[in-house]
Formats: C-alpha cells, structure tokens, sequence
C-alpha cells in the first residue's frame, strides 16, 4: 500500500512539472514547488502501515543500519534485518517504504486443552550439557515471549527449546524468533499420579528416605534436572512434554498372581478411563522344596499399592509401576517362598498355610517397601496338587481319617457310658419315689388305723350310752305298764317303722297267762314269717299252705302255762 501510495505521488510530482516546462518561468518554479510538496507528502503516507484487529506487523529493515553480528537474527539495537518489536493493531507511522518492510500475521491463539510449545531462533546459547532453556515462572515467559527485545535483553532468553510453554490465550508474537506448535494438555486420569522427569536444570538436592538405612534417592525440584520430587494429582496441565518425561502410575489396589499353567498377570483397574492388563515376563506358579525333600507349586496371590507420594522412588528406583516394576515383584516374591519352605516339612506347610502367608507377608513388605511400593497382603491359593502331593496327601487323609474314627468312638463310649450313668440314676430316683410312696401309704394306712379305731370307739360308746338310755327307758316303761306291754309298744314301734304286715295269720289261742305272753308269742311269730318272706337269701316258696290256699288262717297252739 506505501508503494502504491509513493507511485501515485512520483506520477502527480511528475504531472505538475511536466505540464509546467512550456510556462513562464515563474509559473515554472511554482510547479516545481508544487510537485515536491505532492511527492513529500506521498512519501509521509507511505510511512503509515494499516495493523489489522487480531494481527502484528513484523518489521524488517533494509537500510540505514549496521549489520547484525555473526549468529544474530532478531535487531535489537536498530540494526538491519529483522526488528525484535512487532507493530500492534492500527495505523502505525514512519515505515518508510525500501528502507522498512512490514509483514503482516496473525496473532497466535492457543485454546483451552492446549498448551503452546515454544522454540527460539536466537537468543543467548544454552549452558553445556542443557538442550532446554531454563525454566521460569509462568508470568515472566509470557512476557518474554511477547516482547522479543526484552527476551534478547534483559530476560537473557536462550536459543533453542524452552522448557516452559504458553498457556489458553492470544499472543502477539514475533513469529521470525518463536517458531510456536500447538500440543494438548497433559492428562492425568483419575486413580492415578503422573511423576515428571526434568531434561534440564541443575543435579538434584533433594534426599528423600523411604527406609532407614537405606540410601537415600535423589529427586529435584523446580529448576534442577531428574525426577521430580511432587507427581501431579489427577487434573489437566500445562507441562511441556519434550523437556519432561511422563510416567503416569497407578495409585489404586494391584493384584499380582502367581497361577498354574499361565503367566503371572497383573489386574491394574487404575489406568486411564478403563483397565490395563499387562503380563510378566516370569511363567506359571511358584515351585518350592521344602526340608524333607518334596517340591510342588504353589499358587500365590500379592495385593499391592503405591502411595501417590513414594510414586517418584518407584519412577527414580525402577523407572515406571509397568514391567519393571513386575521384574523386581516376581523376583523378591520367587526367592522369599522358596527360602520359608527351606525349614519347614511339607504336610506342615500345608496345614500351615495362614503362617506362611504372615511370614511373607512381612518379609515381603520390608523388601518392597524400599523402593516405594506398600504390600498389602500375601495370599497362598492351592498348594501342590495330585502329582506332587498326591500320596503325602492322602496319608495323611487316612490318618486323620483313624483319629477322627477313634475321637468318634471315645464318643459313642462317653455316651454309651452316660446314658448307662443317667439309667441308674433314673431308677435309683423310681426306687426312691417308691420308697416315698410306700413310707407315705404306711403313714396313711397307720392314721387310716387309727381312724377307724376312733371312730370305733366313738361309735361303741355311743352305742352304749343309747343301750344305756334304752334300758333306762324301757325299765321306767315296764315300771308303768308292765314289761310286756312295753315290749309290745316295742314291737309295734319296730312293725310300724320297717312296714311289717300284721294281719294276723296265725290264730292265737291258749291261755294267757298274766304277763300276755300268747299274744306277744303269736305277733313275734308273724313279724318273723314277714321277714322271711322278705329276706332274698332264702329260697321261694314252691307251693302254698293248704291252709292258706283255702283261706284259713292257721291257729297256733299254746300253753298258758
């Protein structure tokens, strides 16, 4: 655009003078005037420059300048070739046309995710031994990387890959000194911490002891080259991974198998957003020998887990949680079961297989604790099998076999002699129940006795003092009317209150003496063949009397006397 608008000025200073040659030598001079003023003032206009929204304009001189030193790219100090300082948006005066040319290009923008990796043209040469330019704090390099004069001055930038990167935003940057590309974020996946590895800096200083008296491992911190000492939590960030290396660990449970016919396999569930497997290089289960000379396998089961902050010793140690990580487990876990079954026999390492497990389990723990990882627990699974064990097994399956027959008929005989205990005593409690019932019937029976004896005598005497009262009644009767009309009334008392018929059937004749004697005689006589007739014991009349048959009543003789 200066070039067309210092053209345009050329062909008009050109015009007024051409077309003032044939004029008065005064309209002459005027033309010349003229036309100088058209051409300075084009020239004026080609020293603006139009920096559009979003854009820089990268400056770089042709003349009026020294030339840059041997190495240098990027103009400092006005000299000639490529200016440090790029133009803004805008109009932007004194860009001469020849002696300044601007490009234009766009601002550099870096979305969120992304991280922008830096890489300066020039700049002071990096220290021996680095390929990376130091690091420095985040606010500092972005204004580094945004003003190159402060970068090649002041801020001592350094040639070459830079260690620290931009993070999301717009930059305005000279793009003839950063060469910038685009990367994504580091990811660190949940369950898990990622250890960053510097490629530069000084020797680490920091001393970190997981075990006392162990050697301490060496591990850096900002600024100094190595293993850093503090992984990064799960999260995004803003690392540039050319000057670090990334080992992501898990910090979730581990299990380690030791299986028969198939290699030993790691289960890890906290790697990215699924679950890893990875397989060691070691085969099949553990085989041990034990002190009285068999060998078997035995299937053998770790949990493990790093804690996020011994992850760095892991990395620093063995280099990542992966394969060598699985080296040194197989190894440790081979040599530490082979050496406790050394001492003891085979049917105890069998029978004792929770005490197996507390031994290596703590054997274990201390040797992995060295280099970072915390064991969790030691699980023993099948040992040996038919092949191996197969007879030791089964003796010893028939010899608890005949200890358990001869538990079985201690117990039968316990029993046998308990229920024969509990019988007598069944029956010594029936005879003493029977002895208490018979003691308790004799008590009974003897007052019964006595009872009866009572009521005996009771009854006597109150028989005897009715006789006595009887007689008393009758001699006072007979004293008035004689005894033979008292036993009459009596008699009479007697008919009347059993219902004795008195119809007389016998004739009473005779003389009668002065006592009545016939009469009393004759009533007695029916009052007798009443009761007779009445009694059940005596046998039924077959046949009548003649006598009473016809009607007549028989007459009954006798004496007065």
């Amino acid at each position: 655009m200066s070039g067309v608008i210092l053209l345009i000025g050329l062909i008009v200073a050109a015009s007024i003078v051409g077309a003032a040659i044939r004029a008065p030598r005064v309209v002459l001079g005027s033309a010349v005037v003229a036309s100088i003023l058209v051409l300075a003032g084009a020239v004026f206009l080609a020293s603006f420059r139009w920096i559009p929204t979003g854009s820089v304009g990268i400056v770089k001189k042709s003349a009026f300048g020294a030339n840059l030193p041997d190495g240098q790219i990027i103009a400092t100090d006005g000299e000639k070739g490529i200016q440090a300082d790029v133009l803004p948006p805008g109009f932007q005066a004194g860009y001469w046309p020849v002696i300044f040319d601007v490009d234009i290009v766009r601002e550099i923008e870096i979305q969120q995710g992304k991280v922008g990796l830096v890489e300066a043209r020039d700049g002071l040469p990096l220290d021996p031994g680095q390929v990376f330019a130091p690091e420095v704090q985040t606010s500092e390099f972005k204004k580094m990387v945004e003003d190159a004069s402060y970068f090649l001055g002041a801020g001592k930038g350094r040639k070459g890959p830079q260690s620290n990167v931009l993070t999301p935003g717009k930059y305005r940057v000279n793009t003839e000194l950063f060469n910038i590309t685009i990367e994504d974020t580091l990811n660190v996946p949940n369950a898990t911490v990622t250890v960053l590895k510097a490629n530069f800096g000084d020797d680490p200083t920091i001393q970190k002891t997981v075990v006392d008296g162990e050697e301490p491992v060496l591990l850096a911190k900002l600024g100094e080259k190595g293993v850093r000492a503090d992984p990064l939590p799960p999260g995004n960030y803003p690392v540039n991974t050319k000057a670090f290396e990334t080992t992501t660990v898990s910090t979730k449970e581990t299990i380690l198998r030791f299986t028969s016919g198939a290699r030993a396999i790691v289960n890890q569930t906290g790697r990215g957003q699924g679950t890893g497997v990875f397989a060691s290089a070691e085969e099949t289960e553990i085989t041990v020998r034990t002190s009285d000379g068999f060998t078997f396998p035995v299937d053998v089961r770790v949990e493990y887990r790093i804690e996020p902050q011994n992850a760095p010793v892991v990395v620093a140690k063995l280099g990542s949680d992966g394969q060598p990580l699985i080296a040194k487990m197989n190894s440790t876990v081979r040599a530490i079961f082979r050496n406790n079954a050394e001492n003891v026999k085979a049917l105890d390492y069998v029978n004792q297989r929770s005490q197996q497990e507390r031994q290596s389990l703590a054997t274990l723990a201390a040797e992995m604790e060295k280099v970072g990882v915390k064991i969790l627990a030691v699980r023993i699974g099948d040992v040996g099998d038919e092949t191996t064990l197969g007879e030791l097994l089964k003796t010893q399956r028939d010899r608890e076999i005949a200890v358990q027959q001869q538990i079985t008929f201690q117990e039968q005989q316990r029993a046998a002699e308990q229920k024969k205990e509990l019988e007598r005593t069944e029956q010594e409690a029936q005879e003493e129940r029977r002895l208490a019932t018979a003691s308790y019937e004799v008590q009974i029976a003897g007052e019964a006795q006595r009872r009866r004896i009572i009521e005996a005598e009771a009854e006597a005497k109150a028989i005897e003092i009715e006789a006595i009262a009887q007689a008393e009644a009758y001699r006072r009767l007979s004293e008035q009317v004689g005894s033979a009309n008292t036993a009459l009334l009596e008699m009479l008392r007697i008919v009347g209150q059993s219902g004795i018929q008195i119809t007389p059937r016998v004739m009473v004749s005779g003389e009668r003496g002065e006592s009545g004697q016939g009469e009393t005689v004759a009533l007695i006589g029916t009052m007798l063949d009443t009761m007779i007739q009445r009694d059940p014991d005596l046998p039924a009349q077959t046949s009548q009397n003649p006598e009473q048959s016809s009607g007549r009543t028989p007459v009954a003789s006798g004496s007065g006397n």
